[in-house]
């Protein structure tokens, strides 16, 4: 009951700061289990998703974030696990103790859909996105029948800014593409690319050209 409290106090916040709209160019809101993959600049990134989501969605929608991060500190934990459900896996491969995907295989086969940052982790250099990690296409191997969903979130890194604690004010938006999945035959390689160029189609500069 205090986690759904946190949550919905949280889902206020992030609204009354951000302005955050949900924009389903490819894809309309509708039931089912999904994958949703977005760029990262934040660590509020799953919050935004998590947001706009209608809430029947959102009830049965984890995100996947690294677990160094949310049990650092008790609140954190409690955040991460009590208000988001989340789904938290060791980034740090020679201390990692169970198998990401198999975490995010077990999440879904529990009915839950998921938001995954391929890039691994925050995005601080000048470009777009950072190459993704093959965790994505794993993923759509071991579930070929889950839908992925591009998700591009803007303006976010711009309301938290590295460092900083104080919120600024910012209208976001957070766009849904067209879903897709792991074609028969499909290199890791092509997959990967053919998901970051979905998923930077969503921008707004190459909405805009």
């Amino acid at each position: 009951m205090v986690g759904r409290i946190v949550g919905f106090a949280i889902l206020l916040f992030a609204r009354f700061i951000t302005a955050v709209r949900g924009r389903w160019e490819g894809i309309a809101p509708v039931d089912g289990q999904r994958i949703y993959f977005a760029n990262h600049a934040s660590h509020g990134d799953f919050i935004l998703i998590w947001t706009v989501l209608p809430p029947r969605m959102r009830r049965r929608t984890q995100p996947v974030a690294g677990a160094d991060y949310w049990l650092k500190t008790p609140m954190r934990r409690f955040i991460g696990r009590d208000v988001f459900n989340a789904v938290l896996i060791d980034r740090e491969r020679e201390n990692r103790k169970a198998d990401p995907v198999a975490q995010m295989v077990e999440a879904i086969d529990k009915g839950s859909s998921l938001i995954v940052f391929p890039e691994g982790t925050r995005n601080q250099t000048t470009q777009p996105l950072q190459p993704f990690k093959s965790g994505l296409y794993h993923l759509a191997r071991a579930r070929p029948d889950i839908d992925l969903v591009p998700a591009w979130i803007d303006n976010l890194n711009r309301v938290m800014p590295k460092g900083e604690f104080v919120p600024i004010p910012l209208i976001c938006t957070v766009t849904f593409g067209a879903p897709l999945r792991v074609a028969e035959g499909e290199t890791k390689q092509d997959f990967l690319d053919r998901a970051q160029a979905a998923l930077l189609a969503l921008s707004p500069k190459a909405i805009a050209s």
